[in-house]
């Protein structure tokens, strides 16, 4: 199937936009309004396609990141400095916190598992927060880039085929299901929608994915390959996210609050091997993203600051491994990570228009990509995109105030 599909970097898209983040947001969604929202993540899906094919191609054409690429562009030291401050702040911050969200929702998932009965002997959960933590740096340490693709692959199987499942056992009720493919925009849904949005068309995935390709292929040629890899990629992650929805649109109780309340929920109603099953799609997950977000803010910080040396060089793994120590270190305190998990996800549809406007107009720089700069098709859809995310992220904005 790796051969047929040539998998690739866009694993790594999918396993980093499929974390506790979307697995909570999605739930949410599905506890809250049903199938109805299914449409805001078809919708998130091509924006995503869009947007990270773009990113694929400027690495793989240029061999460089995002950042590299955009600091780039600008000869005054104080813009540049500003600029790079900006993103710095954005991605490298954001993804501290992120992982530890990331760590807790392994550690819920692995928790829901592992308590089996009331004779079941108690694990602290710092115990599995360090266990996840572990496995993350293990993988990440070792540097290899084949290693770590072919984990993420075998990770993502994993959890799709968990949620996908989960959502076949409720049975969904194909008229609705089909009915929520329909846009609807309403004052009670419009910041999870963004949340939606924000979960899927990730900014740090941006820098990621343009960054990670040129470890696979290396020149041109491969441009055909690369986006192959990104639709199928990013298409399986939108199906997952779906199986999500319709999973906690099968149980309309209010005090489901995350993924591991759902498990518990489907339980009574659908048999133990749904909470177990589903559960372990929360755990694997958790580990994906737990992998990726270190590694993207290595990335960033990387071509910020002009390092050559990328996965085994000293100073990136010290960039990681400071992530990811974070999210152990807030994870194991048992800080709730929840509620900042969700703001998170909104900030992140709020911060999508800003990258998605210096994306588009660094594929549009002929000197950067020469004949390989955006169609007139990909600059029409690419604007579209950023119209959407900027009226959904004022309308987000606005919404906050009012709940203020």
């Amino acid at each position: 199937m790796k051969k047929f599909f040539n998998i690739g970097p866009g694993t790594w898209v999918t396993a980093a936009f499929i974390g506790p983040g979307t697995v909570t947001v999605c739930t949410m969604a599905g506890v809250q309004f049903g199938y109805s929202l299914l449409w805001a993540l078809v919708l998130s899906v091509i924006a995503c396609v869009i947007l990270q094919e773009m990113a694929a191609r400027l690495g793989v054409v240029t061999q460089k990141g995002l950042s590299e690429v955009i600091k780039s562009q600008f000869d005054n030291k104080i813009v540049k400095s500003i600029l790079v401050i900006l993103i710095l702040s954005a991605i490298f911050i954001g993804n501290a916190a992120y992982e530890a969200g990331n760590i807790s929702g392994g550690v819920l998932g692995l928790a829901t598992i592992l308590e089996s009965s009331k004779d079941t002997i108690h694990i602290p959960k710092y115990y599995l927060s360090i266990s996840i933590g572990i496995i993350a740096f293990t993988l990440l340490y070792i540097g290899n880039y084949k290693v770590l693709e072919r984990s993420l692959i075998v990770l993502v199987l994993l959890m799709s085929i968990a949620f996908v499942v989960t959502a076949i056992v409720t049975k969904p009720d194909l008229s609705m299901l089909f009915k929520g493919f329909i846009p609807n925009f309403s004052e009670d849904n419009v910041l999870t929608i963004v949340g939606l949005i924000g979960t899927t068309v990730v900014p740090y995935n941006l820098f990621l994915h343009a960054s990670i390709v040129s470890e696979k292929w290396k020149t041109t040629e491969d441009l055909p390959a690369a986006k192959k890899d990104t639709i199928v990629a990013i298409v399986l992650g939108g199906i997952v996210s779906m199986a999500i929805i319709v999973a906690g649109a099968a149980i309309q109780q209010s005090e489901i609050n995350n993924a591991a309340d759902l498990a518990k929920g489907l339980e009574p109603v659908f048999g133990v091997t749904a909470k177990y099953v589903l559960s372990l799609g929360l755990f694997a997950a958790g580990i994906t993203s737990a992998i990726t977000a270190p590694l993207a803010a290595a990335y960033v910080v990387k071509g910020c600051l002009g390092w050559k040396d990328g996965l085994k060089s000293t100073p990136f793994r010290a960039v990681w491994m400071f992530i990811l120590f974070l999210g152990v270190l807030f994870s194991s305190l048992e800080i709730k990570s929840i509620v900042i998990i969700r703001f998170a996800q909104i900030a992140n549809g709020l911060l999508l228009p800003v990258i998605a406007i210096f994306l588009v107009w660094v594929m549009n720089q002929q000197k950067i990509l020469g004949k390989y700069t955006n169609t007139w098709k990909q600059n029409l859809i690419g604007i579209f995109i950023i119209i959407i995310t900027c009226f959904l992220g004022f309308r987000g904005i606005w919404k906050v105030i009012e709940n203020l």
